[in-house]
């Protein structure tokens, strides 16, 4: 059941990668930094209340004996609770796409409006612009054969996959134990680690990154954090060789670097321009 679960909400989510795009597309180019900054920012806030809506409402009857009584419903499925306000959190957001304004171009115009458009136009577009926009919308169709926007995309597919693997086996890792490979910590310390790393993600994101991209350009920075991920990730299996304080502090600085040079990666894929606007 579990498995089926997560399954289910990883096949069903559809939000982060169109919410992305669709910050490329209401924003001009110069706040394309920040608007996609401002997106994963979202990511960060979710690794601060996640672990702790998790961390504190699960068990309630074991926690919160004079509240929740073990004989109740809350006592027979403890991690109900947790569930149940991301339930909420899903509801509110599914509200708000209600009021989010539509970026599709739609044409609606009737066909005799449309009739003395193309009358006028007749006589103001230049002959050239003929040729050029016939010639589009036979590009239109090689869509796939656009290797800049198709290598942007796979390079974003990638990553991503690669980044949901991390964040999915992180908390496993960190909690099994020691004889397993693991590092045999306990919820509240994996928790207080993705916390600070939720916290670093906040800074580095809304202040940082968009600083960075200015100077290097996305691609730079693609490049640049897809070469420093390869040692902090090879590091990560020789932590088993710490324990207390020292395993903590070195776990949550490697965590802190990873997410916040790896959240850079996927957003060059958003960021390239070599693509026209009629393919949006």
């Amino acid at each position: 059941m579990a498995i089926a679960t997560r399954f289910l909400m990883g096949a069903l989510n559809g939000l982060l990668g169109p919410i992305k795009a669709y910050s490329i597309e209401v924003c001009r180019p110069e706040h394309e930094a920040l608007a996609l900054s401002l997106v994963s920012t979202s990511w960060a806030i979710g690794l601060i209340i996640g672990p702790a809506l998790g961390g504190y409402l699960a068990l309630p009857a074991e926690k919160y004996p004079n509240i929740f009584s073990p004989d109740s419903f809350f006592g027979r499925f403890p991690y109900f609770l947790p569930c149940l306000c991301t339930s909420v959190f899903a509801a509110v957001v599914l509200i708000g796409c209600l009021w989010m304004p539509e970026t599709l171009h739609k044409h609606k115009a009737s066909e005799n409006g449309k009739q003395s458009v193309e009358a006028v136009e007749a006589h103001l577009i230049d002959p050239q612009e003929k040729v050029e926009e016939s010639a589009s919308v036979d590009t239109k169709k090689s869509l796939f054969k656009n290797w800049p926007l198709m290598s942007s995309i796979i390079v974003y597919c990638i990553f991503s996959y690669h980044d949901m693997a991390y964040t999915e086996v992180f908390s496993l890792w960190a909690e099994s134990d020691k004889k397993y490979g693991g590092l045999g910590l306990s919820s509240e310390d994996v928790g207080q680690t993705l916390g600070i790393t939720g916290g670093s993600l906040l800074v580095y994101q809304m202040f940082i990154y968009p600083r960075i991209n200015k100077v290097l350009g996305p691609i730079k920075c693609c490049q640049i954090a897809a070469a420093l991920c390869i040692p902090i990730l090879f590091a990560y299996p020789y932590m088993t060789y710490l324990s207390g304080p020292a395993l903590s502090v070195i776990l949550t600085i490697a965590s802190v670097l990873k997410n916040d040079i790896a959240v850079s990666i996927p957003f060059i894929s958003l960021q390239n321009p070599y693509y026209l606007k009629f393919q949006n």
